[in-house]
């Protein structure tokens, strides 16, 4: 701990009571928090818990319905970003707000007060990313760069406020380990000028190497304190669940069995200027496989998901197949037909409709073939709603989808909850062949825990599973296989105990061109 922090200054920050309801539903009920000057402090808590809801307080977004917030000693009335930025407060979302066709200047510059130069912004920008191991062009075009150096640039824009408190919102959950590292470089910096971070993460291995305090949250209110030095990261996690997180039992393979998912030099062209094409992929996925498709956002994840899903079908039929049958020309309802289920990385809108309940959200997932099973009489259109809310029970049940009553509005769950009902859903039909797109983007740890197990228990009943993940963590968790795709290329297919995280590291940076003696690499 710094030595502004350990000696015992007033808090930077203390809310008394906080207390936000939404109807009668109190998201933060009477939360106490301080944060001193120079210290990392970890706000910890499971999907739903009030984290989210607390810093958009403390940042102006949202308004408390009861309670003080103090800085530095002093009550104050956050009622806007800008208010909280003229105080001193800053914060980095985990969904960045950039326009892709500005620069970086220009960007930054959007956030300031008129009358600033362009010229001066870029001069600013440049020194402070110099100064905090944050390199920046401030020339570049967003659309041309990485998602890493996309968040330096929301990094630095909040440290051009001069901020003494920082939030940071799931900060590595976009990055490679190189990258993490030189931002935990970057916070140590922060925290020796006696500035403060409040540091929300998932991912409890780094709160321990990084935070000097954690206050925990459940239910939206406060259930404890700790140094998370001197915790482990199961104890971490039965603080925040409230029970023991169970440990994931993984796939192990015997033998192969039959490629159940594979393409064939599938080549898709970007949609749009921002987009990514996909370059001559090959992969196979065998029976009670699990193949980890590792790489940072943007590196044409979401392309591959598309072409494998039949969302967007590829001209050459023969560059996509699903158990053994040529499907790239065929769309989403034919290739679940063939018994592929697909989960999309964006639970609202694209995985569910958020004002639709539940059950009407299963019946729109289903294929005409499952959908019998939920209408009466053979006759299309007069839905048998008791089967329909029976086999929503069921997901909800086998998955542990905390819900505020029977069949609630899909977009009430808290994002745990949705995704786990969502991959439920497409687990309930048991599927042969299984896409995910980041399985637990933004999930608990035993939300997590429960959905990859669900993961692996389905590859090892025969099916071939595909995860693209950006979670490393998760990958060494579950996979039997992984590939890293960057700038739209895939690399070798590699078992996973031949790999660190350091290896991957570096494919995910794009390396995978070349191998260890620089010659060229080529994809399994």
């Amino acid at each position: 701990m710094s030595a502004v922090a350990a000696s015992g200054a007033s808090p930077l920050l203390a809310v008394r009571s906080l207390t936000k309801l939404f109807g009668s539903f109190a998201a933060c009920n009477a939360i106490d928090l301080e944060v001193r000057p120079g210290e990392i402090h970890a706000l910890l808590g499971e999907n739903g818990a009030g984290k989210s809801t607390l810093v958009k307080m403390l940042f102006g977004v949202l308004a408390p319905t009861s309670g003080q917030i103090l800085w530095k000693s002093r009550p104050v009335v956050i009622s806007s970003p800008g208010v909280a930025r003229r105080i001193g407060i800053g914060m980095v979302f985990q969904h960045f707000s950039l326009f892709e066709a500005l620069t970086v200047a220009e960007n930054i510059a959007l956030s300031l007060p008129p009358g600033i130069s362009l010229g001066k912004v870029a001069e600013e920008a440049s020194r402070l990313s110099e100064l905090y191991g944050l390199p920046l062009d401030p020339k570049a075009h967003v659309a041309d760069l990485s998602v890493g150096e996309r968040q330096r640039i929301e990094i630095v824009r909040a440290l051009l406020q001069n901020p003494d408190l920082i939030i940071l919102d799931e900060p590595t959950s976009v990055l490679t380990p190189q990258e993490a590292d030189r931002l935990f470089e970057t916070l140590a910096k922060l925290k020796a000028e006696g500035r403060s971070v409040l540091y929300i993460s998932h991912r409890l291995e780094e709160v321990q190497r990084i935070c000097d305090r954690a206050t925990v949250l459940r239910h939206g209110k406060v259930t404890g304190a700790c140094d998370p030095r001197a915790e482990t990261p199961a104890s971490l996690a039965r603080m925040m669940v409230g029970s023991d997180v169970a440990a994931v039992n993984a796939v192990q393979v015997a033998a192969k069995g039959d490629v159940l998912l594979e393409t064939r030099n599938l080549s898709v062209p970007a949609r749009s200027p921002f987009a990514v094409s996909l370059k001559n992929v090959c992969l196979e996925v065998h029976a009670g496989e699990i193949l980890a498709i590792a790489g940072v956002a943007g590196n044409g994840q979401s392309e591959l998901f598309d072409a494998l899903s039949g969302e967007f079908p590829v001209a050459d039929a023969g560059t996509v197949s699903i158990r053994g049958r040529p499907v790239g020309a065929l769309g989403i309802s034919a290739r679940r037909l063939l018994g592929a289920g697909f989960v999309p990385e964006e639970r609202h809108g694209h995985a569910a409709v958020p004002s639709l309940p539940l059950s009407d959200n299963l019946v729109l997932a289903r294929n005409q073939s499952d959908r019998r099973s939920f209408l009466g009489g053979g006759v299309l259109g007069i839905i048998r709603h008791a089967a329909v809310r029976l086999a929503s029970q069921r997901i909800s049940q086998t998955m542990d989808v905390r819900k505020s009553g029977e069949d609630p509005a899909a977009g009430s769950l808290s994002g745990g909850n949705l995704q786990k009902y969502i991959v439920g859903r497409e687990l309930d039909r048991q599927p042969a062949v299984l896409v995910v797109n980041q399985p637990t983007w933004g999930v608990d740890a035993g939300a997590a825990s429960r959905i990859r197990q669900a993961l692996v228990d389905l590859a090892r009943s025969g099916s071939a599973v595909l995860v693209i993940s950006q979670d490393l963590d998760e990958i060494f968790e579950v996979a039997t296989e992984v590939a890293v795709i960057s700038e739209g290329r895939l690399s070798e297919i590699h078992p996973t105990t031949t790999l660190t995280r350091e290896k991957i590291g570096l494919l995910m940076g794009g390396m995978h061109g070349r191998n260890e003696s620089g010659e060229a690499a080529h994809a399994h």
